[in-house]
């Protein structure tokens, strides 16, 4: 369904977008941000089956994977904008 997959956890490059959600690949988590509507029509379908699918990819991951009980995530540094 989804035209370019994820890897999940496989690296630090991986971005999918749906919609206006974003969908970032880490090596230790995988972030959504921005916003998906599922609409109630045929394109509300879609996006909902491509979001199950790319849900059951990490969850598959995950799954498959020994976990700790939980990881500490590093903040990310903050640059100053080199245009301003």
């Amino acid at each position: 369904m989804v035209n370019k997959l994820i890897n999940p956890f496989q690296n630090e490059s991986d971005t999918l977008q749906l919609g206006d959600l974003t969908i970032e690949n880490r090596a230790d988590r995988v972030s959504f941000y921005g916003s998906l509507d599922i609409t109630r029509d045929k394109i509300g379908l879609v996006n909902a089956q491509q979001l199950k699918s790319i849900i059951e990819m990490i969850v598959g991951e995950l799954e498959s994977s020994e976990l700790p009980d939980q990881i500490a995530i590093e903040p990310t540094d903050t640059v100053n904008n080199p245009f301003l």
